[in-house]
């Protein structure tokens, strides 16, 4: 055989060699890939209003004993993984600690609030209805047996120390128990704070 031709049968004979003993999938750990660190949890905030009344932040944090230390999220060209250490993680564990906090904000402009400032009060945040979903994709599902376990309201700052300073603005903060043995990472947490009315007075979802 000529050696032109035997140098392209080798070449040609090393790339079908490498292509079954290194399928596309082994070369994973070579693809670009961004990290996300998940230690101490997740951590969400979103702004929400009262149709017609008081503003508010909302601030939620997702957390478990011990299940995120270490955790991280690898976002690959074959798609996401969640590792701890070399171990893949893909269920949350049985419970996860809930903390919502609700405090009084000053209205902005994209929340088209007008008028004189009206403050959140207990009253207010009594009538607000509080739901908790798994989300999937477009679907909700209502997550079932969640237990409070503190409530504690608390006052904040106020925007000057001047003599005519606005009234006391205050923070309401909420801890939760909430089951979620067998729900994967891949699935969000989504919080909905609904008006007596039905009206989404605000939302937010915690994804890994």
């Amino acid at each position: 055989m000529p050696r032109r031709l035997q140098t392209r049968f080798l070449a040609c004979s090393l790339t079908v060699f490498a292509a079954a003993f290194f399928p596309a999938g082994a070369q994973s750990r070579h693809e670009t890939k961004s990290v996300t660190n998940l230690e101490g949890g997740i951590l969400q905030e979103t702004d929400g209003a009262i149709p017609g009344g008081a503003c508010f932040r909302l601030k939620l944090k997702l957390d478990a004993q011990d299940f995120f230390e270490n955790l991280r999220r690898e976002d690959t060209r074959s798609g996401t993984l969640y590792r701890r250490g070399n171990v893949i993680v893909t269920h949350f564990p049985k419970q996860l600690q809930v903390s919502l906090s609700i405090a009084d904000f000053p209205c902005d402009l994209r929340l088209h609030h007008v008028g004189a400032r009206v403050y959140l009060t207990d009253e207010i945040v009594g009538t607000l209805r509080l739901g908790f979903y798994w989300k999937r994709g477009l679907e909700l599902r209502p997550v079932k047996g969640i237990e409070p376990k503190a409530f504690e309201v608390s006052p904040i700052e106020n925007y000057t120390r001047a003599a005519d300073s606005p009234r006391q603005r205050h923070e309401w903060q909420m801890d939760f128990e909430v089951p979620s043995d067998g729900v994967p990472l891949t699935d969000s947490l989504v919080l909905v704070l609904r008006t007596p009315d039905q009206r989404i007075a605000a939302r937010t979802a915690a994804r890994l």
